[in-house]
């Protein structure tokens, strides 16, 4: 997972570190051990479900996030539950939906606004950059701004250059933003209610190939009160000879060298 961390959130009222500077692999705990498995999908699901459950002031708005049950799926069943004044579909007008959850977020609502494909998060960069993170620091620490953007990034299959970017160094490299890339089941679910939670701007960076993918979780990743801190590494795998650091999907293919290091007599953290 890619972190780009500025402040503290609190988990479970721990505060977490903030790292000032740079792009940081994060996670907070080991891999699940548990037989039950969770799709990523249902992972973000549930962690939006129950965010919007426990606090009336998220909401989520984007292009078919209601009527059709998101694009991808991740919000199915949050209109029914909770109607469309929390569940709200827009037009295909990037630069007004964001700029409306930015709005929002100055009033202490807290939105969710999904991107259909990070690329078209470019036609709302400048809510993005100058309005969400630049304002708690231009107001000295007056006006928070607690909004996430979330979607897909990076490459998937046959979707074409327009919706294949990988956004994570564009995005980490603006300050006053917290960029999170999760990886299993487990980091998706624990760092989107950390996410929502936080009172500043966080880019929430799903990759589309993942979402189908199952990975174990344990009782307390399934409890409603869990959450993963923002900064922490999270070791998938110790190792004394070599470390390897990756984000999102590259997580596997990382595992997946470690396992041919591993025949090779090569210990790979």
């Amino acid at each position: 997972m890619l972190g780009i961390l500025r402040a503290k959130v609190a988990c479970r009222g721990v505060p977490a570190s903030g790292l000032e500077q740079g792009i940081r692999v994060i996670a907070s705990r080991a891999f699940s051990s548990s037989a039950k498995q969770m799709t990523v999908r249902d992972a973000l699901n549930s962690a939006l479900d129950e965010e919007m459950s426990a606090d009336p002031t998220v909401f989520i708005m984007g292009e078919e996030v209601g009527e059709y049950q998101g694009a991808y799926k991740i919000t199915k069943g949050l209109l029914d539950k909770y109607g469309p004044q929390r569940v709200v579909d827009t037009p295909i007008t990037e630069a007004g939906f964001a700029g409306i959850g930015v709005g929002a977020a100055y009033h202490s609502l807290r939105p969710v606004i999904e991107f259909m494909t990070f690329n078209f998060s470019m036609q709302a960069i400048d809510h993005i950059i100058n309005s969400a993170a630049k304002s708690n620091y231009m107001s000295a620490g007056q006006i928070s701004v607690p909004i996430v953007f979330r979607g897909p990034n990076g490459a998937a299959a046959g979707v074409g250059a327009q919706h294949s970017q990988c956004y994570a160094a564009w995005f980490g490299a603006c300050p006053g933003l917290k960029v999170l890339a999760p990886y299993s089941s487990e980091d998706a679910r624990g760092l989107l209610k950390a996410a929502i939670r936080d009172p500043d701007p966080v880019v929430f960076l799903e990759n589309e190939l993942l979402y189908g993918e199952s990975f174990p979780v344990s009782a307390e990743v399934l409890d409603s009160s869990f959450c993963l801190p923002i900064g922490k590494a999270k070791i998938e795998r110790e190792g004394k000879d070599v470390t390897i650091t990756a984000f999102s999907k590259m997580v596997g293919y990382a595992l997946q060298a470690a396992d041919i290091l591993a025949k090779e007599g090569i210990s790979a953290e």
